[in-house]
């Protein structure tokens, strides 16, 4: 399970920070060099969409780095996310490991 308690980057903060302030990309700038709406990266970068595969792999195209980077740092996210809500904790608690069921 994942421990850390401080909350990792999300994939808004990494495109903003890391990518779009550094080379002063514009969401709509952005937006048409990945062909999608502004509305699409506005929605990426306010943390309101998720990286999907697709995106992953436009993202790599567009910044000219690896899909995995940008479905890693989803996928921090995620799983800290659900390690940190207390409904999701009680749902994964709940669960009982394959093995040690009487």
């Amino acid at each position: 399970m994942l421990t850390t308690k401080r909350k990792p980057a999300t994939v808004g903060e990494i495109l903003v920070e890391e990518f779009m302030q550094p080379m002063g990309l514009t969401q709509g700038a952005l937006a048409e060099a990945m062909g999608v709406q502004r509305k699409h990266v506005n929605e990426l970068c306010n943390n309101r969409r998720t990286v999907t595969a697709a995106t992953a792999l436009i993202l790599a195209r567009v910044f000219g780095n690896s899909p995995d980077f940008w479905l890693n740092v989803q996928r921090r996210s995620d799983l800290w996310e659900a390690m940190n809500s207390p409904q999701e904790r009680e749902r994964i608690e709940r669960a009982t490991p394959l093995g040690t069921a009487a």
